[in-house]
Parts: C-alpha cells; sequence; structure tokens
C-alpha cells in the first residue's frame, strides 16, 4: 500500500526514521523495480546550512517548498541525480535523502541499468539507487502519493529504534558547524546494503 499524505507531513527526522524499512518502487516499461530504504538522511529549512533551502526558495528549491510526499530530485556533480522526499507541512522547505535500498524486485532490470558485478552494489548509494531504478528531472516534484505515480513508497517492514544507526551527513564539504556534523543521517544498523 502507497504511504499517504500524513505519513510525510512529520518533522523530517522523525520522517527519515520511519523510512526505514519501507519499500520505494519505480514502475519502469510495466514493470515493478523496488527495494528497501535502509539509509537517508535528513535536510531541514532555511537554516539548515547543509540543506539547499539556505538559498530560499528558487526555481531548484520549489518543490521543498510544495507537499509533503512530492519527489525532489536534483543534479549534482554534473552526473548524479539524487532522489529525496519532501516532509514537512507546505511552504516549509525539508525533505528527506534516500541515500540506499536493499534491492527486492526487478534486479535484473536494474543490472541493466548499472551494471555491476555484484547485486549488493546495485543500490548502495544516492546516485547508485537512482541509475538502478532509472530516477531522474523527469520525476522531480512527482507526487509519491498518486495511485497514477511511476514512483511511489510502500510500508515495509519497520525499524525498531535499537536497530537505527545515526551520525552526520555525508558529503558535506565545507559545510560550517555545526551542521556539517549533525547526527541527521540514518541507517538499518548492519545491513549490508547501506553506503560505504
Amino acid at each position: 500500500m502507497r504511504l499517504t499524505r500524513s505519513f510525510y507531513n512529520h518533522p523530517t527526522r522523525q520522517l527519515a526514521q520511519a523510512l526505514l524499512g519501507c519499500r520505494l518502487v519505480r514502475r519502469w516499461q510495466g514493470q515493478r523495480l523496488s527495494g528497501l530504504i535502509v539509509e537517508t538522511e535528513a535536510y531541514i529549512g532555511e537554516t539548515d546550512l547543509a540543506c539547499h533551502a539556505r538559498a530560499g526558495r528558487t526555481a531548484r528549491t520549489a518543490v521543498m517548498y510544495g507537499q509533503p510526499g512530492r519527489a525532489y530530485v536534483y543534479f549534482t556533480y554534473g552526473m548524479h541525480w539524487m532522489l529525496n522526499v519532501v516532509s514537512e507541512a507546505e511552504h516549509f522547505p525539508a525533505a528527506v535523502l534516500i541515500r540506499a535500498l536493499e534491492p527486492q524486485e526487478g534486479l535484473d532490470v536494474m543490472q541493466q541499468h548499472r551494471p555491476v558485478p555484484r547485486p549488493i552494489e546495485l543500490c548502495r548509494g544516492p546516485a547508485k539507487l537512482t541509475q538502478a531504478l532509472r530516477i531522474d528531472r523527469a520525476l522531480n516534484g512527482v507526487d509519491l502519493c498518486s495511485r497514477h505515480s511511476e514512483l511511489w513508497i510502500e510500508s515495509g517492514v519497520p525499524v525498531p529504534a535499537r536497530g537505527v544507526g545515526r551520525g552526520p551527513r555525508v558529503g558535506l564539504g565545507n559545510t560550517p558547524e555545526p551542521w556539517k556534523s549533525k547526527p541527521w543521517r540514518y541507517w538499518v544498523k548492519d545491513n549490508p546494503f547501506v553506503s560505504k
């Protein structure tokens, strides 16, 4: 069952943890490609200097100011797409980055999109999972709650609090403290599909 709007309308750090164990699904040419979410990061508002919204509302960040439960897909390093889920109330810019999946369905198709020697490498990182599931700019702003969407999230296996790891977000470059070290990255402990 697809997650509803109310699921996403929660504080971002809470949502980032609640998404662990849920199933991300991409319908590609009539086939389901899916994986369990095993790693996330929270980005919260204009005061979070690691968040794109630090620059305010722009053409790029407009989706973040919209309804919770929409996909915010952006291009980075001139080569990678990243998938985020918009959180909290409309007009407050916040989102959860989906960092890693444990592949579940459509592995043969994923390996065509992302040829790797071992399935464990298919979705072990935010740029890797978007490549495997063919997620790009065309899905920016898509409503994950709509039954017509080609991308959505389903309920899965809840991860108990004791099974959730926490630490600093990854790849923040010159982001100043305290934002660089905020422990707003979450992952399923001991899961081999978490990014390295």
